[in-house]
């Protein structure tokens, strides 16, 4: 893409140039241009910006945003330790990963989890400026490898909100506009085991808008999903519950109904009053907010002070409902699901199936 001054540069030039150009975001830079020996038109220059967009695209909007939070953090480190991020270097690298387990200053050391995420954020941030990393390499291995087996602990996993959870969670809603979006967003969100971000992308129709992760079609024995996920485009079937007050399909035509929404984005923001549907997309965080605020008035987990019970329950909570109450063979949660293997599908039950098989008994002891 033409800079400000009207020329086109290569990737491989921002190598050449000071801190502050090497700490840009990338798609405020030249990680997708036009070759250096390619002179720049409107034409081509409008391309290279679609270009851009389709790369933004690429991944999702929260993965961008903690990518970009990554090289941030990197970028200072390196500043603050006199050094510079590019090019690449699997030694600079190792040290950085070492000083997040372990650092020298008064700061908390991260999670395994978190330094693993961090290496991933740095490798995509090096891929947009034009150069690899290694991550082979044994700077990088061997330091992630002894931080792996000094500080691991298990996965913290959010709890699993099941079918009487959820019924009682729906219970504190009022019955206005907005008790209505709320109460749909929660029994679908469970019933399809969705993400948060895939429950407030739908729209109403196909190509609705330029936005949309997926639509709706409301059948006679439920609701079909096509849904663009984070592993790709699939269905996902949500029929009728066994009555009203628990159908997701009938919470989900209700909405639909008194907001007069016929196309667009399925959940909209409401007024303040929650009596009047507005044009503006509900954002994932509503979903998240929804749920804790939900669980505090239901009464769930009421044995815990009110910080861990906040802290338990998210908008996976939903998903590992659905996997850990839905009494079917694996292998239809897992699609249900979307996920590419039973073991992730696993990962999302809670206390499920639990000294089902004895092997103990069944070994003869």
């Amino acid at each position: 893409m033409a800079s400000e001054d009207g020329k086109s540069r290569s990737s491989h030039s921002d190598a050449r140039h000071g801190p502050e150009d090497n700490e840009r975001d990338p798609e405020k830079s030249d990680g997708i241009a036009l070759p250096s020996h390619v002179a720049g038109s409107g034409m081509l220059d409008r391309l290279v910006d679609t270009a851009r967009d389709y790369a933004k695209a690429s991944t999702a909007e929260n993965t961008n945003k903690a990518y970009a939070a990554d090289w941030k953090h990197f970028t200072r480190w390196c500043r603050l330790k006199g050094t510079d991020p590019l090019p690449p270097s699997p030694e600079l690298i190792g040290l950085y990963m070492t000083d997040l387990a372990a650092p020298t200053e008064k700061v908390p050391a991260l999670s395994v989890s978190t330094i693993e995420r961090r290496l991933s954020g740095l490798a995509w941030n090096y891929v947009q400026r034009g150069f690899t990393v290694d991550r082979k390499d044994r700077h990088i291995t061997t330091v992630l490898a002894g931080i792996k087996r000094k500080h691991a602990r298990p996965p913290v996993q959010k709890e699993a909100i099941g079918a009487q959870d959820i019924l009682a969670m729906v219970a504190t809603l009022p019955f206005d506009l907005r008790g209505m979006r709320d109460r749909a967003i929660l029994l679908i969100g469970y019933a399809g085991g969705l993400r948060r971000s895939e429950i407030v992308s739908l729209d109403v129709g196909k190509d609705d808008t330029p936005d949309s992760g997926g639509w709706i079609e409301i059948l006679d024995d439920g609701v079909l999903l096509t849904l663009n996920a984070k592993t790709g485009w699939r269905e996902v079937e949500i029929g009728r519950g066994s009555s009203d007050a628990s159908c997701p399909v009938h919470a989900l035509e209700q909405w639909l109904h008194f907001a007069k929404i016929d196309f667009g984005p399925v959940f909209v923001r409401t007024s303040r009053d929650g009596k009047r549907p507005l044009e503006a997309r509900l954002n994932d965080k509503h979903v998240a907010r929804l749920i804790k605020s939900t669980v505090l008035k239901s009464g769930i987990r009421a044995d815990l002070p009110e910080k861990e019970r906040l802290a338990l329950f998210s908008g996976h909570s939903l998903r590992a409902g659905l996997a850990s109450s839905a009494e079917v063979e694996e292998r239809y949660v897992q699609k249900h699901l979307g996920h590419a293997s039973a073991e992730m599908t696993r990962r999302y039950q809670r206390r499920r199936d639990r000294f089902r098989v004895n092997l103990t008994k069944a070994a003869g002891l």
